[in-house]
């Protein structure tokens, strides 16, 4: 065995040639070699060398989501007048803006142009136009000046320029990145936190048919946008000076003004520092229940929604 030449003594006549000490330095030399090699192997392997690439990131997970890739390169750089641009950006905006979103990165159902392949193969107009003028798939065709149309080919290739010089990756949250959580723990989450207002079986039942993605948890997170149900709306209570009690249903406030349309229908409004007045807003509940959620909670409550068909 090694170890003992290692840990014994080797005695050597006086005069007479040490044979042993080059064999135990060739063997230490060959054993820091091997140790080498193995400690290099192990970190390759962990890099992802040595015999295949690194494995990708799942997708929905950070860097391998499809939101976080860069978008795809113009083919043909292009530059046009900042008036024309200009015109672009209104008249895109009054015409392609409910869909595509007034800077053309997505909006209600139209895809993000910035990543466009169309837009980035497009040479002035050469695709935009006849997608514009004919349609495509669900969207419909429109009738434009030259003028108006060229416009709107200048803006839309401005925002692409933008977003291919733009710092960072991700513009936008891909439907893979909402699929994290776990239903069953949000189950558990919404029977004690959310069943005091809300039913699977009852108001929500279906929701999931009507809402998906990033629009379901946007509503679960931020309720109050419209189409808010008039009849959930906040009521609003105002104690004159006088000690007259108005109720009705909260029109506006803010730190001047509370106003409120009555029963009547008539819209009254006081300055907030003159008068009383409580507010009972049935979506207050979310508002407070945004500081009690986790990032899981978040995620688990919205897999158990999209369960809900």
């Amino acid at each position: 065995m090694l170890s003992r030449p290692w840990r014994g003594r080797c005695h050597v006549r006086a005069g007479a040639p040490d044979k042993a000490r080059p064999t135990r330095a060739l063997i230490h030399v060959i054993f820091v070699c091997a140790l080498i090699t193995y400690a290099v192997a192990v970190l390759d392997a962990q890099r992802g060398r040595g015999g295949g690439a690194a494995p990708a990131a799942p997708q929905g997970r950070g860097q391998g989501s499809p939101a976080s890739q860069r978008p795809p390169q113009t083919g043909t750089p292009q530059q046009y007048p900042p008036e024309q641009v200009d015109l672009g950006r209104t008249r895109f905006g009054a015409q392609c803006g409910f869909c595509h979103g007034r800077d053309a990165a997505g909006g209600e159902g139209g895809p993000d142009l910035t990543r466009s392949a169309l837009v980035a193969a497009d040479v002035r107009g050469d695709r935009i136009g006849p997608v514009v003028r004919s349609g495509r798939n669900s969207m419909p065709p429109f009738t434009l000046s030259d003028t108006d149309l060229t416009a709107i080919v200048a803006y839309i290739h401005d925002q692409k320029t933008q977003a291919d010089s733009a710092v960072g990756g991700r513009r936008s949250v891909d439907v893979a990145d909402l699929q994290t959580g776990n239903a069953t723990a949000g189950k558990r989450y919404f029977d004690n936190a959310c069943t005091k207002c809300h039913s699977a079986t009852g108001d929500l039942s279906g929701l999931a048919a009507r809402l998906q993605g990033l629009q379901l948890l946007q509503r679960m997170l931020y309720p109050g946008g419209p189409p808010r149900d008039p009849n959930r709306a906040p009521q609003v209570t105002v104690t004159l000076s006088s000690g007259q009690v108005v109720t009705g249903r909260l029109a506006s406030r803010d730190e001047f003004t509370i106003a409120l349309t009555d029963a009547s229908g008539w819209y009254r409004s006081w300055p907030a520092k003159q008068v009383r007045f409580t507010v009972d807003d049935p979506l207050q509940a979310h508002v407070e229940q945004l500081g009690k959620y986790t990032d899981a909670d978040m995620h688990d409550v919205l897999a158990y929604l999209q369960s809900l068909r």
